[in-house]
């Protein structure tokens, strides 16, 4: 029996990243040989065993055969015959295809470490495209790594082209999506997640809605970058930048909900009438709808959906804030419910700096409007607290 440290562990110890977790694959043993070793079984669908003192997985190796439509359809043998090459070779990509030995040894058959040096996302073999999860899965790697210099392979972009031709994605659970999407904007360049998915043709199955609006102008007085969905990439890297300006950054889940809700601010300027742009009058209603409708299909977080509703429905009140009448701010603090929930605030009003200077020329323009609402919810509490 030999074990072998595999996956992403090898991958960010090349890299000289952090290494969070670690995978290890078995060779040459069956079931019965780990559990009679204490090991404690909790693989479904696969042979993955829990080590009795560590708590690390640790997986029999073994290959896949496709057997039907989907990332489900799939057909496992494991057995003491099957070789670590082999299991090797399931793997999406080469960079997540290598493996250490209890020496420190690389066993890395599909070329990982000339990838990584080259920073490329390259797939092992054809057999990618027989899961179409892999194309989230790629893009959310190049989300995490573009900042290093990585790019997708052109070969395997195709294979991310033809999946997404082929329907494939369609098999794709809503939570599925959700959990690659969610990952996605936990990563430091979370918006190549979406340019990639957009580039590959994947954008149009999974996030429909966002798809739509590439290639919509705005007024280019307001908006100089003119394209919605531009608008909507640069939004996220404003507020990404916004967070490391904070005395307290947002946590994940934070995090997660405001990115997300600047997906979906501006979702309804997708479904203007023609004769009406570049001009979008009453978007922020249809954003909210269609903002509900993604959350719902996608089952997001409570969170998530509350967040993303308000800044849809009211980012343009927070950029008004000054023109507004008293009843009107008023009005909003109560939308933003901030007596029973008094931590929507500051994700609000980032949301909204973040939409001000996500556009072209505006990226270090003030925002007083933020200090003017947190003034204005201090004064509405100490009126309510009397």
């Amino acid at each position: 029996m030999n074990v072998y440290l595999v996956g992403g562990a090898v991958r960010d110890k090349l890299l000289n990243l952090p290494v969070k977790d670690r995978d290890w694959v078995v060779v040459g043993a069956d079931p019965q040989e780990l559990l009679q070793q204490g090991y404690q079984s909790v693989g479904k669908d696969f042979p993955v065993f829990l080590h009795p003192d560590t708590h690390e997985e640790y997986a029999l190796a073994r290959i896949e055969r496709k057997t039907g439509a989907g990332y489900t359809g799939f057909e496992c043998h494991f057995g003491k015959e099957v070789t670590l090459e082999e299991d090797l070779s399931r793997r999406d990509l080469t960079i997540n295809a290598m493996a250490e030995d209890d020496q420190g040894k690389i066993i890395d058959p599909y070329g990982g470490q000339k990838d990584l040096q080259e920073q490329v996302l390259r797939h092992v073999s054809n057999a990618f495209v027989e899961d179409p999860l892999r194309v989230l899965r790629v893009a959310r790697f190049l989300a995490r790594y573009h900042h290093l210099g990585f790019r997708v392979a052109d070969e395997t972009m195709a294979l991310m082209q033809r999946i997404a031709d082929s329907g494939e994605l369609e098999s794709l659970t809503p939570e599925r999506v959700w959990v690659e999407t969610e990952k996605a904007l936990t990563e430091p360049s979370p918006w190549r997640y979406f340019e990639i998915l957009r580039q590959c043709r994947a954008l149009a199955a999974v996030f429909p809605e966002l798809d739509t609006l590439f290639g919509v102008p705005q007024p280019p007085k307001h908006h100089p970058e003119i394209d919605t969905g531009v608008h909507v990439m640069m939004t996220l890297q404003a507020a990404l930048q916004l967070m490391k300006g904070q005395d307290t950054a947002p946590n994940k889940e934070q995090r997660v909900a405001i990115l997300f809700s600047l997906l979906c601010h501006d979702l309804g300027k997708g479904l203007t009438p023609p004769e009406t742009l570049p001009s979008h009058p009453g978007h922020e209603d249809i954003s909210d709808f269609l903002s509900k409708k993604v959350c719902k299909r996608l089952r997001a977080p409570n969170p998530v959906k509350r967040l993303s509703s308000l800044v849809a429905r009211y980012h343009t009140h927070c950029h008004r804030a000054f023109e507004l009448k008293p009843s009107t701010v008023m009005r909003l603090l109560e939308a933003l419910d901030l007596m029973r929930r008094p931590e929507t605030l500051e994700p609000f009003l980032l949301a909204c700096e973040a939409d001000a200077k996500g556009r072209t020329g505006f990226e270090n323009c003030e925002y007083n409007q933020a200090d003017y609402l947190r003034d204005c919810a201090q004064a509405a509490k100490q009126v309510q607290a009397k």
